[in-house]
């Protein structure tokens, strides 16, 4: 589980929370990459874009983040959706740990998968945005998840989104209502 938002006072940290207590219930071994907890860099540095395709020099630096990826089976993001995309310490996540030599190969033509050992991706987000809205913009995040992260996993990875539009509407109820709808969604992973 990846999680990204900088206030533990958030509604994302209880579906963080909300996730992880589902998915463990569920028998289910949980690593927890809290990225501002941890004060993950989400920055590519100049030296990091130099040594980008120098597989294994690449890793220097995020190698327990690498290990945790590769021992994945499944991917959950816990995240709110800014901008119509993911926070910025999460984009420069997908930056800096999903490089040449983990996430893909180069080949000719075209990358190949070589995060097979995961089999789904689930992300909880909510937005500020009604449904109209993100169907009018295209569903840009969506499209990253379903045809682009998903393309570097297994084969049949399936992908699993459960949102809370107009957040900054909805009363306190209809909040705790969507985190009991995430944990019971989860429950069943």
């Amino acid at each position: 589980m990846v999680y990204a938002h900088p206030r533990p006072d958030s509604l994302s940290a209880a579906l963080r929370d909300a996730a992880k207590a589902a998915l463990e219930s569920a028998g289910h071994r949980v690593e927890l990459r809290d990225l501002h907890a941890e004060g993950f860099n989400p920055v590519l540095s100049a030296e990091e874009r130099g040594r980008y395709h120098d597989v294994p020099g690449n890793l220097q630096g995020i190698e327990d983040h690498v290990a945790s990826l590769r021992r994945a089976e499944a991917l959950l993001l816990v995240h709110p959706t800014w901008w119509y995309g993911m926070p910025a310490i999460l984009k420069g996540w997908f930056d800096r740990v999903w490089a040449p030599g983990v996430a893909f190969k180069l080949e000719q033509g075209a990358i190949e998968p070589a995060l097979t050992n995961i089999r789904r991706i689930g992300v909880v987000t909510t937005y500020g945005s009604p449904h109209w809205l993100l169907w009018y913009v295209g569903r840009i995040d969506r499209k990253l998840f379903a045809r682009g992260l998903r393309r570097l996993c297994a084969k049949d990875c399936k992908v699993e989104w459960l949102t809370l539009t107009r957040m900054d509407h909805r009363t306190h109820a209809e909040c705790e209502a969507f985190v009991m709808r995430v944990r019971e969604r989860l429950s069943r992973w």
